[in-house]
Parts: structure tokens; sequence; C-alpha cells
């Protein structure tokens, strides 16, 4: 029985060899080597449908990256900003003391509270990365300045600062608040 077997194999293999159609293909139907004669086709039918999917997988990745990078942006755009605004409304705090400070008053104690008070206040903003912007015997900068009055004055050069009517300050590079000067021309 079992050389009826291999003997029905071996004429099997022998006709497959005569028509030089491999094995594997003598399963195919026939209606399955009519649609694609070569059998490159479907190979590359396959193909061109990798490239797509890849492209498609590459693009989304650039997608998912630009917008990874954009919310970063934005998240930090909109912490400065919060910190921006925050400052700026504790700025008529900060102008408020530095008039008291300048006020004559015979009270020791309460001085030295006012004192206290605005070196807490300068602290605070200093810890938050704010800074004055230098305003007094520098040039004018219109990009930090606020030139609210002009003054003739050649003991002094041109465009100088000679007066300083209200500090102006920057958070990194955003300036807060111009600085309100007087300026010598």
């Amino acid at each position: 029985m079992a050389d009826k077997k291999k003997d029905k194999e071996n004429t099997v293999q022998q006709e497959q060899t005569k028509e030089n159609i491999p094995a594997n293909e003598a399963a195919v139907p026939e209606e399955q080597k009519q649609d694609t004669p070569s059998g490159t086709s479907d190979l590359q039918a396959a193909q061109k449908a990798l490239a797509e999917k890849e492209d498609q997988y590459l693009r989304l990745a650039a997608e998912y990256d630009n917008y990874r990078k954009r919310t970063a942006k934005e998240k930090e755009t909109v912490w400065t900003q919060a910190k921006a605004d925050t400052v700026a409304a504790f700025l008529p705090v900060y102008d408020n003391l530095e008039r008291a400070l300048k006020q004559e008053t015979c009270d020791a104690a309460y001085a030295k509270g006012v004192e206290m008070t605005m070196k807490g206040l300068q602290d605070a903003l200093t810890k938050l990365g704010v800074e004055v912007i230098p305003a007094l015997g520098e040039t004018f900068d219109p990009n930090c300045h606020n030139a609210v009055m002009h003054v003739d004055d050649e003991s002094v050069g041109e465009n100088t600062v000679v007066e300083v009517f209200q500090q102006g300050f920057t958070c990194g590079d955003k300036v807060i608040r111009f600085a309100m000067v007087k300026v010598a021309n």
C-alpha cells in the first residue's frame, strides 16, 4: 500500500516537472493563475500598499511630533504670560512701597517695616525671575523705556536717561512694564 502511494506521488511530481510548474503552484486554481499571469502583479500591489501604509505612518508620526512640540511651546507661553500678568498685578504695590520709602517719617519702626516689606517683595520678584530694567544714566532704549519728558542738558550725553519716574520690569525676554523716564536731548 505504501508503495502505491509513493508511486502516485512520483507520477504527480514528474508531471509537474514536465510542465515546469513548481509544486506549490500546482494547487493554485486556474482562475487565480489567469488574474496574475506572472505572479509579479500581486507582489507589486503588495509593495505599493506597503509603501502607502509606510508613508501614512511617517506622516502620522510627523504630525504627532509637531503636535507635541506645539503644545510644549504653548504650555511655556501660557506659563510665562500667567507669571507676567501676576507680577503686573503686584507692581502698584511695589510703586506705593517705593513712594513710602522716599517719604520722611519720625517713626523708625514704621520706616523699618516699610523697608522690610519692600525687601520681601523684591525677593519674591527675584525668585520669579523678574528683573528691574536699568534706566538711570543709561542710553534711551525704546524697547524697554517710555520717554514721557525731554530736557535739554548739555552736562549729560544725548539720549541719556536723567530721571526715572516709574521702574520698568522684565521677566526673561518679556517686558512686563516699560520704565517711565525723562531723557536728555
